[in-house]
């Protein structure tokens, strides 16, 4: 049998081998970040990959628009490195969480660099909440992450936001983000056909909420909603009258219900104007991992999917 202290020294040597090998980098503490809803989450983490822990403020199915910060969020934030916001004043409750935490993190905003469309908000009621105050997200619409060239944007600054965070992975976060970005085109490549499958005239569906504006400017279907750009925006009758008149008189083939808005909404508009209910279309908030929904690649290849499926083909 092999000598004991032989076995000792080997064994020594192999602990010693793992902790100067590539392997060993596996037990370097990673970089805390702080992500404020889970579509940037998604994106931190591709970019990201091992290197990074990160926390999503709002998860899965969650409605940034109605968040409401808990203690726990705070502590995160606190102890985060960098924290990487969506900004144009889609996350409302945010100042408050960053002053009450004392977070010393760089603060990263995702859509820096993109072209603001304007938010349509020309509903006499769209913007104010249940007590009738205004709810405003700015003028711009912060929905920018339903076009895919935008997301090529969001990922570029969560590339470049890391490096600074954490030189070291510099060349690491390069190739995730590169990889990644090869994905998005192509995911691109796949929504512009399937809108081309659609029939011109069919180009057009209600939504329960005015989160489509990047994707209408960027694909050409054209979606109606009876709220504004935010869910707090509680639509009027006048409003719901307005749409089911708009169905009609357009021939609207279809209504979506959204993964963060009450369904009530869209079943009226259905029921008493006569368009079909399309599936379920994700728009503030990725699914859980196990749903349709799990990452951003997958959330809108679902979205296109329904859209195309809701809207290709005439009446059975």
């Amino acid at each position: 049998m092999p000598n004991r202290r032989v076995l000792l020294a080997a064994s020594l040597a192999y602990g010693l081998a793992l902790a100067v090998s590539p392997f060993g980098a596996i037990a370097q503490e990673k970089l805390p970040v702080v992500a404020s809803f889970s579509i940037l989450g998604d994106f931190v983490q591709q970019v990201g990959g091992d290197r990074v822990s990160v926390t999503t403020l709002v998860g899965p199915d969650g409605d940034a628009h109605v968040y409401s910060p808990t203690p726990a969020d705070a502590k995160a934030m606190a102890a985060a490195k960098l924290v990487v916001v969506n900004g144009l004043h889609f996350e409302g409750w945010l100042p408050r969480l960053l002053k009450s935490s004392g977070t010393k993190a760089a603060l990263a905003e995702a859509t820096k660099g993109i072209t603001a469309i304007e938010a349509d908000d020309d509903h006499d009621d769209h913007a104010k909440g249940k007590a009738g105050h205004a709810h405003n997200h700015g003028h711009d619409d912060p929905h920018a992450w339903q076009s895919v060239a935008n997301a090529k944007v969001y990922v570029a600054n969560i590339r470049d936001a890391l490096s600074a965070a954490d030189p070291a992975g510099k060349a690491s976060y390069e190739a995730n983000a590169t990889a990644y970005l090869a994905e998005l085109d192509a995911l691109e490549g796949e929504v512009k056909a399937a809108v081309s499958r659609i029939p011109a005239d069919r180009r057009k569906a209600i939504t329960t909420h005015d989160a489509f504006g990047y994707f209408v400017k960027a694909y050409g279907v054209d979606f109606v909603a009876p709220q504004g750009v935010s869910t707090e925006a509680e639509a009027s009758a006048r409003d719901v009258g307005r749409i089911i008149r708009q169905v009609k008189a357009q021939k609207i083939p279809a209504v979506f219900l959204e993964n963060v808005t009450n369904p009530r909404l869209v079943e009226q508009i259905a029921r008493e104007s006569g368009a079909k209910v399309g599936g379920r279309l994700y728009s503030d908030a990725l699914s859980a991992g196990s749903g349709p929904a799990g990452t951003y690649i997958r959330m809108m290849k679902h979205n296109i999917s329904e859209i195309e499926k809701a809207l290709a083909a005439g009446p059975a």
